[in-house]
Parts: C-alpha cells; sequence; structure tokens
C-alpha cells in the first residue's frame, strides 16, 4: 500500500471511531476483556501522543503515559493525539528516521503504516462495544494488516523476544499453517524457536489451512470476532496445531 493510502485509511478509521466512542463511555469491550470505551479511548490518545514524541524525540519515550493524562478526559485525549500525529506525518517523509521497536524497519513510514493498522482494529472495538454495525474494511488495508501481524509482529517477536514463546514452541512438532485472505497467501512454519513466515502457497500442504475474506482473516487472527461460529473464516486442521499458531499471536500481540 502506498504511505498515502495508509493515511486516509487512518483518517477515515479515525473519524468513525470519534463518532462511536462519545455514545457509551462505560460501555465494556467484549474484544478487550476488562477496559470500557473510555479505558479504549484514552489508550488510543496515549498511542497516538507516544508515537508523536517518538518521532520528534529520536526514542520511545518512558515510562509511559504521563501522570497527568489520566485527569484528561478521554475524548479530548483521543482528539489532541491525533492531531498532533497528523501534524507530525505532514512535517516528515515516509522514509525520515524515527525510533520504534521493530528493529528492521526504523522510518516514518512504519509508524504511519502502524497507526493505521492499530486504528482499524481499535476502530472495530468500538463498534463491537457500542452494539453499531461494524463498517467494512477495505480489502487492502485488511490483506496489509494480516503481512503486518503475521511478519512484523510474531516473526520478529519469536526471533528476538524467543523466550516468551518457548512453552508454545518448545514442544512443537515442527507445523505448516496457510493463511489465505482472498487472493492473497501466506505460509507460516513453526517449531521450536521457530515462526518463519512466506508469501505464497509454497507447495499448497500444510497442517492448518486458514481461509476467507481478508477482513474476516483479518479479525480472526486479531481476536475481534465476538464469536467465531459465524465469522466467515473456514478452519482446517488438528485443533492443536490451530491453537499453537492462536497463542503465538497471542504473545506477540499482548
Amino acid at each position: 500500500m502506498e504511505f498515502t493510502r495508509f493515511l486516509d485509511c487512518l483518517a477515515a478509521d479515525y473519524d468513525r471511531m470519534r463518532t462511536v466512542v462519545g455514545t457509551d463511555a462505560d460501555a465494556a469491550v467484549p474484544t478487550c476483556p476488562g477496559w470500557t470505551v473510555a479505558d479504549l479511548t484514552r489508550h488510543v490518545g496515549e498511542v497516538y501522543l507516544h508515537k508523536t514524541a517518538a518521532m520528534r524525540e529520536g526514542v520511545e519515550p518512558e515510562p509511559w503515559p504521563p501522570k497527568e493524562f489520566a485527569e484528561e478526559e478521554p475524548a479530548a485525549l483521543l482528539d489532541r493525539g491525533y492531531t498532533a500525529l497528523r501534524a507530525e506525518f505532514a512535517t516528515r517523509a515516509p522514509g525520515d528516521a524515527a525510533a520504534g521497536w521493530y528493529g528492521p524497519d526504523q522510518s516514518v513510514g512504519f509508524w504511519i503504516r502502524r497507526m493505521a493498522q492499530e486504528t482499524v482494529v481499535h476502530r472495530i472495538d468500538a463498534e463491537l462495544a457500542t452494539g453499531r454495525p461494524v463498517t467494512p474494511v477495505p480489502d487492502d488495508l485488511a490483506v496489509d494488516g494480516i503481512d503486518e501481524l503475521l511478519k512484523v509482529f510474531v516473526s520478529f517477536a519469536v526471533a528476538e523476544w524467543g523466550e516468551y514463546f518457548t512453552e508454545i514452541l518448545a514442544g512443537s512438532p515442527g507445523r505448516t499453517f496457510l493463511v489465505r485472505a482472498g487472493d492473497a497467501v501466506w505460509r507460516v512454519r513453526t517449531g521450536p524457536g521457530e515462526f518463519a513466515v512466506t508469501d505464497g502457497a509454497g507447495d499448497g500442504t500444510a497442517d492448518v489451512t486458514l481461509s476467507g475474506a481478508p477482513e474476516a482473516v483479518l479479525r480472526r487472527l486479531w481476536n475481534r470476532t465476538v464469536t467465531e461460529d459465524d465469522d466467515g473464516v473456514r478452519v482446517e486442521g488438528a485443533p492443536e496445531a490451530v491453537e499453537e499458531l492462536r497463542r503465538c499471536i497471542v504473545v506477540a500481540t499482548q
């Protein structure tokens, strides 16, 4: 996706989220257990401000968030964070250097992509919490979100912080997974200390195949479905293998 496209998606999902979170601040968020809509709203505002600071200061600020944020009304914090984030993006090129946790890409472009994906997932959270219809996720954004999740989150996390995955992967017999989202396909290989992702189906064989429309697959992998029985995703494979993939994603994204 082009960076201009990410920014357009970010704007659309922020606008939708901002409308939704003003309706029921006390509602529980089913996809973020223990959070209310107000908590969700505050979290996204804090994330926007954290990434803005990382770009401005050249280092991710710690500790975070500042104590004074707790005194700010959640929607106001969200608005302030989004305004600051967009202003920072407007003054920089995607290729400019920016601090971040993902070693292979220390650029503003990384944060443009990441914030577009962060916002669409939390916009879905807000809609589910308030009982609003979930706005469709464009196919290109959903496909990119799946790619980011598998490669940037899980594969990188297993390689960099493998100790967190020892309980999940140490006893793995070595499995292959095919993730199909429309015409896009990823092949995942797991094993002790391994979570390797390649584009394409390879030889087409796999222990687990997970397939569906891009939005449905994105939401299933991010655990943004209220029930998996009718989410439009087809899963074929042994339950213990499916659980291995699920647990790796949960640890990498917590």
